[in-house]
């Protein structure tokens, strides 16, 4: 073998260990960020998920509003790529308890009865105004001492929640989307796929709720969302019952 020909076939082997130990970095890097997220969304391979929604009012069949489905979409993406499955389940219809499964719960309370219940078993100190008649606190949502009002296709907020429970049994987490108005549902689950992986680097395997400011949906849709603040504590904080209304007439 001349010094050509050994050059050559060094060269060859050179370049072929350098591809090999490539390609196991990428794919170390690869397995590891696949396991940060399905840590993150309690999804390891091949478990399953609970996708809970609205029931349309039409009938008994089930059906999704528009925006809404577009909010499973994008979940049912993040889902995937955590090489987990997902069942939706209409909201009157998800009877289990915490940390079994993972469960992403998608809409208001007004509308939504599992939502209802988690805002009130898991986040007291949240309010939502769900009077029919209009006014305009309807819809509005109190955390601790705030009132966030919406303004239809103007500023519209969402609660985007990561909570585990520690007397559940099990350890999977339930993510509420809870918007003041359908695209704002759309809106905190779209935040969440684009923002999970720094979130999973802030908040670790812990629960977090944050509100989130929905700006000019009439012009931009589900794409320009602020976040507003963490609002954790307060959420978790049980709110004062309220006043017990006065009697305006008095005793004779």
């Amino acid at each position: 073998m001349n010094d050509d020909l050994r050059n050559l076939v060094l060269g060859v082997v050179a370049a072929g260990i350098s591809a090999a130990l490539g390609w196991l970095a990428r794919t170390y890097l690869w397995k590891r960020k696949l396991r940060r997220k399905q840590a993150f969304f309690g999804l390891p391979d091949n478990s399953e998920s609970l996708l809970v929604v609205n029931r349309g009012a039409a009938g008994p069949d089930l059906a999704v509003m528009r925006y809404d489905v577009f909010a499973l979409l994008e979940l049912a993406a993040l889902i995937k790529d955590c090489n987990a499955n997902a069942q939706v389940v209409p909201h009157d219809a998800a009877r289990q308890g915490f940390g079994e499964r993972t469960e992403f719960c998608v809409g208001g309370p007004a509308s939504n009865r599992r939502m209802a219940a988690h805002l009130s078993s898991l986040l007291p100190g949240v309010r939502v105004n769900v009077d029919a008649e209009p006014s305009p606190d309807r819809g509005a949502f109190q955390i601790g001492s705030e009132r966030y009002r919406v303004e239809v296709g103007r500023s519209e907020y969402a609660l985007l929640a990561r909570l585990t429970v520690e007397q559940s049994n099990g350890t999977r987490p339930v993510f509420l989307f809870c918007g003041q108005t359908a695209i704002t549902n759309q809106a905190a689950t779209r935040y969440l796929a684009r923002h999970h992986e720094r979130l999973s680097r802030k908040h670790g395997d812990n629960s977090f709720v944050l509100l989130l400011k929905v700006v000019n949906s009439g012009a931009y849709g589900p794409d320009v969302v602020e976040l507003v603040a963490d609002v954790t504590r307060d959420a978790k904080t049980p709110l004062p019952a309220p006043a017990a209304p006065r009697n305006s007439h008095r005793a004779t």
